[in-house]
Parts: structure tokens; C-alpha cells; sequence
């Protein structure tokens, strides 16, 4: 599930001084002057129970890619037991939603509601208003249902509604109420409540910034296995803000968010490993991750494999690999005089070759704005 504003930025600046190769000017160095931008989190995903069968009679679609807004399935009647108690009963209604079975899901969790009082059904039908998903959107009902839930201390629900808040669904935005929201929620151990918070503590509009509050925060995600929280964290040890500088901390994260596939995280992680910053070198391995975090799209990954490429250090020269991924990379907005230089000395027919092979991945690119 997910419902997160992509507005809230990571403050803190990411850079180190730049370590050079030993051979110039060839240099494998952090991005300059950029910000390590991690982007709220959906939350965690539901467990998983054993799959519904559809009602008799009646096509569902199976995924929950691109739904589309199927016909309320009927009025619900607010609930007015007391919270249901644990029990074994398979959870229906949530292994519907996961397999994009809405109404479904839509039906188990009213009858959950009705019969138990079950704010984890009430939170589902919460999700399901706030997105549409086998009922028409409707942000008020969304609202409803997610209170009920938080009344009784669901902290997903808790997160939701905080979540709504900070996008002003379904009624002005209200920052503050969304901040004691994502507090409550983190208290209770919500992984992407501690990630989202912390955001706000760096940003500072609802308080001052807070390096050391945010740490904390971003320290309980990421031993969660949150790799957002990971790379977030990595940045402030790497400046040392709001904890000690601790380069060998900074590689610890790094590697583990790059093993979780966190694009940027990889590009950091193979910078350290080239350059044995705060981890053994491994210029093989940075190599191996520079073309993985290329192939993803990662323009200084591409920048870096190409001067790796040109140089033959940590992979054997490559003339064509080199214009390649440097054309691509300057196409996405990654220049590099030097590169420009290297490849204008080549061989026409090494230029041409590697022209050839950029053509296709910078005809896919989106236009830059």
C-alpha cells in the first residue's frame, strides 16, 4: 500500500572531499553538491495469508496493477462493536486485497467490521476509499475509516491518516496534526512512520532541525531493513551530522541498501569500493556495480563507468564501452569535458561504433524538462 508525499526532501548535503585516482585526471568521486533525496516509503507490507477464492459468478481481476473503480459494492454500516480479539481465522479479506480481488477484499472486511469490530478491517476499507480500488475514491470515507482505526490504535491506520494530512486529501493540509500522527505511529514501531519523520526533523518547518532526532529515527528504520532509511543514514554519518563522521558506518549502509537494489545507494557504495573509502578496495566490485546502477539509468554510474572504460582501471580498456556510457550519461544531463576529450581523439571507427551503441538507450530517454 502506499499513499506518501514526494514533496518532503532530504536536507543534508552529501558531499566528501573528492578522491582522486592515482593516475589524473581521470577520478571516481561522490555526486557534487548533491543531496541524497530519500523518498518517503510506502509502509510495510501486510502478511500474507492463504489466497481467497472469488465469489461464484462474478469476474475479478487478478494483480493489483492499474485497477480501475468497479461499482460500490453497497453502503457500510459504521461499526459500533468493540475491537474484535486475535483469533485464528485467516485474514480473507487482506489476502484478496494483495491479490487485486477489491471487492472481495471490500465485502470480508465490511462483514470483519460488522461482526468483530476489527480495526484492521477498518483500515483496509480505508485503503480502499483512498485509492479506489473496487469502490469509487471517496478521501472522506477514507478519512472516517482510518480514525475509526486509529480510536483504536491500529498503527497503520495511524500512519495513514498521516499521510492524508500531510497531502491535504480530503480536507486542508495540517502538518502539525500529521506530525503527532507519524510520532504516535513510530512509538509503535511503524517502520516508514520513524523514515517519514525523520524527513520532517531534517526539513525543519514544523520544528528546528534536528540531525541527531533524525538519526535516531532513521537508525530504528534501517535496522528494520528499511533502504531508503539506509542510504539516509549513511549520508549523515558520511558528514557526520547528527552523529559522529564514521566512514566505515557509511560503507556498512551503503552495501546493505545496494544489496536491497537502492539505485543511489549502489552508486555510493561502489565510489567507497573503488576508492577503499571506509571499506577494503575492491575495484572489480565497483566495477560490477557502476554497470548495474548504469543499466538501471543512473546517469553518474554512467559517467563513472565510462571513465573506468577509458582508463582500463578496475576493467580493461574499453574505447567503445567508454562513448557509450558517455554519451548516454551527457544525454541525461552528466557532461563531462574530459570524456568529451577522450572520445574525440579516438579512432573514427571506434567513435562511430560507440555512437552506434548509445543510440538506443538515449532514443528511450524521457525528455528533459
Amino acid at each position: 500500500m502506499r499513499l506518501v508525499p514526494r514533496a518532503l526532501v532530504l536536507a543534508a548535503s552529501c558531499c566528501l572531499a573528492a578522491a582522486a585516482w592515482a593516475q589524473a585526471p581521470i577520478e571516481i568521486v561522490p555526486p557534487a553538491a548533491q543531496s541524497p533525496s530519500p523518498k518517503p516509503l510506502p509502509p510495510e507490507h501486510r502478511p500474507q495469508s492463504k489466497p481467497a477464492q472469488p465469489a461464484a459468478g462474478r469476474p475479478e481481476r487478478a494483480g493489483p496493477a492499474k485497477p480501475r473503480p468497479q461499482p460500490n459494492a453497497g453502503s457500510v454500516a459504521m461499526p459500533y462493536a468493540a475491537p474484535g480479539t486475535p483469533s485464528s481465522e485467516p485474514d480473507l479479506a487482506y489476502a484478496a486485497y494483495e491479490g487485486g480481488k477489491y471487492l472481495t477484499a471490500f465485502e470480508e472486511a465490511t462483514r470483519r467490521v460488522n461482526e468483530k469490530g476489527d480495526p484492521k478491517a477498518m483500515t483496509l476499507l480505508g485503503e480502499l476509499y483512498a485509492h479506489g480500488f473496487g469502490v469509487p475514491r471517496d478521501d472522506q470515507k477514507a478519512i472516517a475509516w482510518y480514525s475509526l482505526a486509529v480510536d483504536r490504535g491500529d498503527r497503520e491506520a495511524i500512519f495513514e491518516l498521516a499521510m492524508l494530512r500531510l497531502a491535504g486529501r480530503g480536507g486542508p493540509r495540517d502538518r502539525e496534526a500529521a506530525t503527532e500522527l507519524l510520532e504516535r505511529a513510530a512509538k509503535l514501531g511503524h517502520v516508514a512512520a520513524s523514515y517519514n519523520l525523520a524527513l520532517l526533523y531534517l526539513e525543519g518547518r514544523e520544528f528546528d532541525p534536528d540531525y541527531g532526532k533524525a538519526a535516531g529515527l532513521l537508525r530504528a528504520a534501517a535496522n528494520a531493513g528499511n533502504p531508503e532509511a539506509q542510504y539516509a543514514l549513511a549520508m549523515l554519518y558520511k558528514e557526520g551530522r547528527g552523529v559522529l563522521q564514521d566512514l566505515a558506518e557509511t560503507a556498512r549502509l551503503l552495501g546493505s541498501a545496494a544489496r536491497a537494489g537502492h539505485l543511489d545507494a549502489e552508486v555510493e557504495y561502489a565510489i567507497a569500493l573503488f576508492n577503499g573509502t571506509g571499506i577494503g578496495k575492491d575495484e572489480a566490485g565497483a566495477v560490477a556495480l557502476f554497470r548495474k546502477a548504469a543499466r538501471q539509468g543512473s546517469p553518474i554510474a554512467q559517467n563513472r563507468l565510462a571513465r573506468i572504460l577509458a582508463a582500463g582501471r578496475g576493467a580493461p580498456a574499453d574505447p567503445v564501452g567508454a562513448t557509450k556510457w558517455h554519451l548516454i550519461a551527457k544525454a541525461a544531463g552528466e557532461s563531462d569535458p574530459w570524456l568529451d576529450a577522450f572520445v574525440g581523439n579516438l579512432k573514427p571507427a571506434e567513435r562511430e561504433a560507440g555512437e552506434k551503441a548509445a543510440k538506443p538507450w538515449i532514443a528511450s530517454l524521457p525528455p528533459r524538462t
